[in-house]
């Protein structure tokens, strides 16, 4: 095994320093809660950045509340987002997206900036000793396209990358339309989380937007429109803390049996926290009905790419859009 690697430990004193320090470092990272950099550094050995620079201390951690969103500071605990009383009232499928998605543990520690850019848990691109990862190692190919490939994705995914995006919370993020808030030498700019991850296309290893030394200061989440309803419905092999073989967030707006509003993105099956437009515009304006949710899902589920492996995500995927959308119907009758 190689040896561990040593790197440099750095804790700026503000915001501004911090990224003043990786920008001008092209080998720093940045270092939050520290589970998933630790492991990717220490114990799976697949990064080796020469300098860490803790943010923890770092004055970014807080909710507050707005007329029409929550403004959630990226060193914020999930446990803390999770007992957010805006969140318990009005945002159920973020509620149910964190609670799902890591033991009472992990969400005292791990954060919501750190939740968004964590690494996928694709076993080729953590063990350093597959050289096919292309993740890792640009043109070098994807093992798991011809391996053990279960946990991987359908949606987004081709020839060159089929790991899946881990985030239970990043799913619900992405149906209501949160906005990454970010600082850089140049200032503040704002990314809807629509458009800040890439499908990995033919360069898997960009997975993000941001520019090195980017930093996500905090997260906008819009509230939903009054009489929604919502839910998150996550499908695992086993009940306890397990990465999601496939999930949905679902929110409804429903008057007369009719559906007036909604939102839906699937997690578990995509490179990226994949939002359904598509099945969103199915769903508004037809009845509630078994008929509409399923050709709904149909719509979220469209051209997938699969291998051996993942073609049961195709239906267990529709399977899971429709049940959520059942139990949100239900409630929001």
């Amino acid at each position: 095994m190689a040896p561990t690697p040593g790197f440099e430990y750095v804790r700026p004193s503000s915001v501004e320093d911090a990224v003043a320090t990786v920008s001008g470092d092209p080998t720093a990272a940045y270092l939050a809660g520290g589970t998933t950099q630790l492991d990717l550094v220490l114990k799976d050995r697949v990064i080796s950045p020469p300098r860490l620079v803790d943010i923890t201390r770092l004055p970014l951690r807080g909710v507050t509340r707005t007329s029409d969103a929550l403004q959630v500071a990226a060193m914020t605990t999930m446990e803390e987002l999770a007992a957010d009383p805006t969140v318990t009232r009005e945002l159920p499928l973020v509620r149910e997206a964190l609670l799902t998605g890591a033991s009472t543990q992990l969400r005292n520690m791990a954060t919501i900036g750190g939740n968004l850019l964590q690494r996928t848990r694709c076993r080729y691109f953590r063990d350093p000793t597959v050289a096919a990862c292309n993740k890792r190692d640009p043109g070098s190919g994807c093992a798991a396209v011809t391996g053990h490939a279960r946990m991987h994705a359908i949606l987004g995914a081709s020839e060159h990358c089929i790991a899946s995006h881990a985030s239970d919370l990043c799913v619900a993020l992405v149906a209501l339309d949160a906005v990454a808030h970010l600082q850089s030498m140049g200032g503040l700019s704002h990314v809807p989380l629509t458009e800040f991850y890439r499908v990995p296309g033919d360069r898997p290893d960009r997975e993000t937007v941001l520019e090195h030394g980017e930093l996500v200061t905090a997260i906008g989440i819009p509230l939903l429109p009054p009489g929604t309803r919502s839910s998150y419905l996550k499908v695992r092999d086993r009940a306890s803390y397990e990465f999601a073989l496939t999930s949905a967030a679902a929110a409804l707006v429903v008057e007369d049996d009719v559906i007036r509003f909604a939102r839906l993105a699937l997690g578990g099956v995509g490179t990226v926290p994949w939002r359904a437009y598509e099945a969103e515009g199915i769903l508004v304006g037809a009845p509630v009905s078994e008929g509409a949710f399923r050709a709904a899902a149909e719509a979220a589920v469209n051209d997938p790419f699969t291998v051996p492996g993942t073609e049961f995500k195709v239906e267990l995927a529709k399977r899971t859009v429709v049940r959520v959308l059942q139990t949100v119907a239900r409630s929001a009758s």
